[in-house]
Formats: structure tokens, sequence, C-alpha cells
């Protein structure tokens, strides 16, 4: 699929004012609770830690202007990262050029002090003579911050003298999709105090130096040391690609602690994605996802294949998203009684939401966040030809259940294959006699054939349980 062009249409430029200690974000085409906005404006205040923001606001935006791989190949990097507001935190997010590296900051409300922090999402312009500024920020007083333009210059319809065209691809829309769905399956496996994670992340290697082709190690810590292995062992946290941490060095002096997420791991795991996040004063916090492989980006990764395959997720989602309110924690137990649904229901529709951009996860709190990517069109299915392919097969008639969790599926090039029902396979997934199974056995979601069996059984089950319904297709 083309990529589509986004256009950044900003009131003024985002800039430091030496005069006032004061920060100035401008912002473009967010969403709000009251609709559509053109320059939403979210907060008007202070941050309490000047040095450590600036050092990990200009993190995020070098992970919005870099490609990790291939770097010498132009593309979609710079863009401008995005903003959410809500629950008195701000969090400021990017993805790569090449979708395998997330960054997120978070402040909390220890972090702003002076004004009200609003509601939505929305793009925010960080550009060179900003990053520049706020590179050579020095002093400790509190850092003046608005985030959106001034009221006046809204009001009066000032002219717009920043418009920014950007290519959006589609992959990158995927990419954010991708990265919450593999976070909330993380959960912490190290933490290090401030003096050890300053000596282990100051050992790897920077992006362009000698040792940077490095590929996957693993990382185990141990009463609050640090070391890497080059095999996966019980408890350790694997490390793709160590050059794509740089970004970190940014607050490397201002760290306080640093944690490490990641799903189980055995002697038998393959890469996988990991979270690294430093913790920093006032409960700030930067946090680095990278994908399993430093050439291949979270858009491909389909983990949320399943979920979006489901047959009430659609309905499920759409009543979950007039419940969200821009909630800095969502609580998924809390959120599937008021909506009346199963917390499993409710978790694959969440999947879905965050499939469109309206939420997020965060690994430290264990949750997920609402957030609304301003230029999301709001057709997951378009995003995922895996998915667009299944239930072109189950239309067609494509699958036929042989008995004993085996199913035969004619693909819509006519080939045929075999799925098979495996609980020992990664997530439960289903076996599959293609190409695409062989080759990634269930790491990188399931194959088209696999959910054209998932959504028939489904199909299935909905015509047993409702005898009127003469659409349903055979279960495996």
């Amino acid at each position: 699929m083309p990529a589509v062009t986004t256009t950044y249409t900003y009131c003024a430029p985002s800039a430091f004012d030496a005069a006032v200690h004061a920060l100035a974000l401008q912002t473009s085409g967010g969403r709000t609770p009251a609709g559509d906005a053109a320059n939403p404006r979210f907060f008007d205040g202070a941050l309490t830690q000047p040095e450590a923001s600036a050092a990990a606001l200009l993190a995020v935006a070098d992970v919005a202007a870099a490609r990790y791989y291939h770097p010498r190949l132009s593309g979609a990097a710079s863009l401008d990262p995005v903003v959410t507001a809500g629950g008195g935190w701000l969090r400021f997010e990017s993805l790569s050029g090449c979708c395998g590296v997330h960054a997120r900051l978070d402040v909390p409300p220890a972090g702003l002090d002076g004004g009200e922090v609003g509601r939505g999402t929305t793009n925010v312009d960080v550009n060179l003579p900003l990053r520049d500024a706020l590179g050579r920020l020095t002093g400790r007083e509190a850092l003046g911050l608005t985030v959106g333009p001034d009221e006046l210059a809204v009001r009066t319809g000032g002219d717009r003298i920043v418009e920014k065209k950007v290519p959006l691809p589609d992959r990158w829309i995927r990419g954010f999709a991708e990265t919450q769905v593999i976070a909330s399956q993380f959960d912490l496996r190290a933490e290090l105090p401030a003096a050890e994670a300053l000596r282990f992340l100051r050992t790897l290697p920077r992006a362009g130096s000698g040792n940077a082709s490095r590929g996957a190690e693993w990382v185990v810590a141990n009463h609050g040391r640090a070391r890497t292995t080059s095999r996966p062992v019980p408890g350790a946290v694997c490390l793709p690609g160590p050059q794509r941490l740089t970004a970190l060095r940014r607050v490397l002096r201002h760290a306080r602690g640093l944690r490490l997420y990641g799903p189980p791991v055995t002697t038998r795991s393959a890469t996988q994605a990991a979270a690294w996040e430093i913790s920093l004063p006032a409960g700030l916090r930067l946090t680095l996802t990278l994908s399993p492989e430093t050439g291949r980006g979270f858009s491909g990764e389909g983990t949320v294949l399943d979920d979006l395959a489901g047959p009430d997720v659609e309905a499920d989602a759409e009543l979950l998203s007039v419940l969200l309110a821009w909630d800095w924690r969502i609580d998924t137990a809390g959120l599937a009684a008021e909506a009346g649904l199963t917390v499993e229901r409710t978790r694959a529709a969440l999947t879905r939401l965050g499939a469109d951009g309206r939420v997020g996860y965060d690994p430290a709190a264990a949750a997920y966040f609402h957030r609304e990517l301003p230029f999301v069109p709001g057709r997951a299915e378009n995003h995922n030809p895996r998915l667009r392919a299944a239930r072109s097969i189950v239309a067609s008639g494509g699958v036929r259940s042989l008995g004993h969790g085996l199913a035969e599926v004619t693909a819509t090039d006519g080939r045929t294959h075999r799925v098979r029902g495996d609980t020992g396979t990664t997530r439960g997934a289903l076996a599959c006699t293609c190409l695409w199974w062989a080759e990634h056995q269930g790491h990188r979601g399931p194959c088209s054939h696999a959910l054209a069996v998932r959504i028939a059984a489904d199909d299935t089950e909905a015509g047993a349980t409702n005898p009127g319904n003469t659409a349903a297709a055979p279960g495996r």
C-alpha cells in the first residue's frame, strides 16, 4: 500500500525563549474530548526538572529522526513526535524511520508545575533550532512549558507560518499498533541502580561505531549487576542490536536507575522485543522498546492479528471507545465491568483500538493508556494484508474441517494447505504447512490460512449459538 502524505500545520515554530527560560511546543492536528482540533493547547506551566526533561525530549526526537537499519537510505524519518495529555500526565512518543525502535517519555504530575494538564493527543514540532537550544540548556530553575499555541493567536486566526508535508507509511502506523501489543506481554525482568546502569550502558556500542554491527545479545542481571551472554537463559532480556540504545546516552547523567522488561525466556527462545526504561528525577521515565532484530521493524510482527480476527472485536472496540477518557492508566478489569464484557474480550478490543492508534501500553504501569494518533485513518484491516486474505478465504468457502483439530485451507491462489491446532506453539497458535509458518514458526503472528481457520471456527460457533445465522463457515 503506498504511503499517504500527512501535513503538519503549526501556528509557529516550537522555540525556546532564553529570556524567560520557557519552552513553547507548537501542536498540529490533534484529537480532544471535544473532537478534532487544528492546534490544541494541553498545558501551560513549568517542568520541575528542566535539564532531565530537555535531554529526554531530545532522545525522543533522536529516535524520530533515526533509521537504525540501512541508515544511509532516505525514507520516512523526522516524523514529528506525538504528545498525549491526560490524567495529569504528558507522554511524548516517537517511532524510528525503520520502525524498529519506539521511544516514549512519560512526565508525571510531579514533573509538572503551575498548570492544569488537558486531555488529547497531537503532534509537536521539534525543529533543528529547538534541538540546538535544548542541547545547550543549563540551570536548575524551573523551565516554563506550553504545549499548544498562544490562545490569542488561535482566536485571531493568525497566519500559519509553518507547514511540513511528510510521507506517512502504512508500516509506520502498523508499527505503533504492534508495539503496544508486544509490550503488553512484557514483565519486569531486572532493575539496576544508577551506577550500574551507567556502567553497563556505556559499554554498549554507539550507532556507527566499529562494533555497531553486533547482533542480538542477552542481558542477565544478578545482585544488581548486569552482564551479556550470547545465549538465552531463563530470566534474561534480549538486547537485539545494542547500538539502537544510543538515544539513552542523552539522559545518563540524570539517571536514577534502569529497568528491563521482556517476555518469558527459555534456553530455546528466539530473539525477542524488549523495553529499556531509564528512571529520572521527579518520576520521569524514558523508555526505548526494541524490535526483535535490527532489520525487523514492529510493523511486520503480526501480533494483533488473532485479536483482530475475533467475531465480536469490532463491536466491543466501538463500545469501549466511548468509555475512554485519556486516562494515564486504563484499569482493564474496571473497564470490562463497565462495558459488561469479559476481561479477555476487553483485551482483544483494546488491541483493536490499538491498531487504530487509540491506546498505548506502559510496561511500568502494566496497563494501557488512552491516546489517539491524529493521522490514523481507522481502517485496521487495510493495514493487515494477512487478515484481508483470511477473510477472502473464508468468504470463498476455502476452509474445510477434517476433524481431530485438522483443517484443509484453499487459498485464493488455489494452493491448498493444512492447519493443525498445537497448544505447544507460540501463544497457542495454529501450525500450518505453508512457507510462512515454516519460516517463522508462529513468532511473527499467524499466517492467513491459520487466521482463516480461526475465523471460520468462530463463525461456526456463532451459528451454533444462533441457529438463524446461515452464514457460518465450517469449523476446524
